[in-house]
């Protein structure tokens, strides 16, 4: 897409003082192939693949090429003053607010296992395989409709959001009317429905706003509200079921935390920025540098629109994409089986129901503030894959405890180890995907194959606690699991490095590419700024570890 000249002509941005008309060139390339030292027994499978590379890199660098046309020869300079009050407005009025549904979102289907030991059992004549159902029929629904996530990029952003909210607001209100097994499972299947339209793609939509560096730790937030739910969940759910009421405990604690979710409809629908560029909380001076932040992460500022369904096909069979899909798998066997098995377990542990309903809420801040810490770390470090191997074992170990020992203190303890451990991780696998894929589309094609595969976790995870009281069976499963998730983030990590060496061997490495770019020659002859859509598929990109 065109940027208007008026981005240019601003004091927000100073051409850098090597632009010149041969800057654009498209007949001239500075990233060429580098034969030299290449092994002509090589096997064939990866000459493909390192035409499909190429391929992928040639497109890019054309699209690149013509935006470096369109911008007047050369991405802008961003002034650094502006850019830090973008970032810092998006944090205060888009992260808030999204960590705010998300938390309603998971607090929604989730205190179901509060309402079981608050009265619903009992009303509902639920057994154990009974409420197993009710847990498996939601993510029945969560998984079939994954598809949705695309939905961020084709329709705008806050009526897509808007809709979604409104639409589990009003299933999740509806509950504390049910009256019957069967019309709780219709009540929990169309829930996943509307909430497989929201949660899974939120990451996808803070891609639009941050820069690869900047999402992880936003996507972190977000995400915190997960356990932050549950702990909010336990705590409110202890002051509800403590009182008394002219209605059962279990239809009030429905009511009290559903009809929340409805007042934020209208919320998302005004305050919701469908782009950085349309954000009515930045000035015109911050809007067109949040449009040169677009260009410079993917060549565009145009996010919202068109699909290419022949990257979201490379997508579903790349192996990277595949890989964090299994680990996504693994860590939601836990994921979901925890949130609505432990009242039951700690009630199991010798706690009254009241009591056991209070203590299911420290594990969880402990989980939201670890949650956090362990997003901003991998930020800064650009470790993700270290952070996940580490916080895979914790919550293993936690299990391990679970699993093995009977006394009540060591149970707990080992319960604020998985809880600390599960949460965190999947915190930190969803950016993953967002820095491993060189486009839009294929961003959005791998939150879709990313929640296919993983949602399937949950269908196991919540049938495998059936052997009260320890439930030793779940606990060894949980921590398989997470111990397998652990191998899984190192595997990735050790492709994605191999990878990053071939790139540095093909195109040179990214500071060799910057120090050519910067001569005068070099950048006549590369035909491309540097700083143009360094986030897309291209000699400047290296997978992130």
């Amino acid at each position: 897409m065109k940027v208007p000249a008026s981005v240019f002509e601003t004091n927000c941005f100073r051409i850098p003082s090597f632009a010149s008309p041969l800057h654009t060139n498209p007949t001239m390339g500075l990233f060429k192939k580098d034969t030299e030292g290449v092994d002509p027994q090589q096997p064939q499978t990866d000459i493909a693949h390192e035409k499909d590379l190429e391929k992928n890199f040639e497109d890019v660098q054309l699209e690149q090429r013509q935006a470096s046309v369109d911008n007047g020869g050369s991405a802008p300079f961003i002034d650094p003053v502006i850019e830090k009050r973008v970032i810092r407005k998006l944090d205060w009025h888009l992260v808030p607010l999204l960590m705010a549904l998300y938390l309603l979102a998971f607090l929604d289907r989730s205190n179901i296992g509060n309402a079981k030991i608050a009265g619903m059992k009992d009303a509902l004549n639920l057994t154990d395989d009974r409420y197993s159902w009710l847990l498996t029929i939601f993510y029945i629904s969560y998984i079939l409709f994954q598809f949705q996530v695309l939905g961020w990029k084709r329709f705008p952003p806050h009526i897509w959001a808007a809709w979604a909210i409104f639409g589990w607001g009003v299933i999740s209100s509806c509950q504390a009317v049910v009256t019957t097994w069967e019309g709780e499972m219709v009540l929990r299947f169309l829930l996943g429905v509307f909430e497989a339209a929201f949660g899974p793609g939120v990451p996808y939509l803070l891609s639009f706003f941050y820069l690869r560096h900047e999402v992880g730790f936003r996507s972190g937030i977000f995400l915190a509200a997960a356990p932050l739910a549950t702990c909010f969940a336990g705590a409110l759910a202890y002051g509800i079921t403590s009182g008394k009421a002219s209605i059962p405990n279990w239809k009030l604690l429905f009511l009290v935390e559903g009809l929340p979710t409805l007042a934020m409809v209208p919320i998302a629908y005004f305050f919701l920025p469908d782009s950085p560029q349309k954000a009515k909380f930045l000035t015109e001076d911050e809007k067109r540098v949040a449009s040169a932040r677009g260009v410079r992460q993917t060549g565009t500022t145009e996010r919202v629109g068109r699909i290419k369904f022949k990257d979201v096909g490379l997508t579903f069979i790349d192996p990277k994409a595949i890989c964090t899909a299994l680990m996504y798998f693994s860590c939601n066997v836990s994921f979901s089986s925890l949130p609505v098995f432990l009242p039951t377990i700690l009630e199991e542990m010798g706690f009254e129901s009241i009591t056991a309903q209070g203590l299911s809420a420290p594990p969880y801040f402990l989980s939201f503030l670890i949650t956090i810490a362990s997003a901003y770390i991998a930020d800064k470090t650009q470790q993700r894959g270290l952070t996940i191997i580490i916080l895979s074992i914790v919550g293993g170990v936690g299990y391990v405890m679970l699993a093995t020992t009977t006394g009540t203190g060591p149970r707990y303890a080992g319960v604020f180890l998985a809880a600390s451990g599960v949460f965190p991780c999947i915190a930190n696998i969803l950016p993953w995907v967002t820095n491993n894929q060189g486009n839009d589309d294929r961003r959005g094609a791998a939150f879709v194959l990313l929640n296919f595969i993983g949602q399937c976790g949950p269908l196991l995870g919540t049938r495998i606690y059936n052997d009260a009281p320890f439930y030793v069976k779940g606990q060894s499963i949980c921590a398989a699991f997470m111990f397998f998730n652990g191998i899984l983030a190192l595997s990735l990590r050790t492709l994605l490095a191999y990878e990053n060496r071939k790139l540095d061997r093909q195109y040179g490495t990214i500071e060799e590419q910057k120090n050519r770019i910067a001569s005068t020659e070099g950048s006549k002859e590369a035909g491309i700024e540097a700083n143009t859509g360094v986030e897309n598929f291209g000699p400047m990109y290296r997978y992130v570890l």
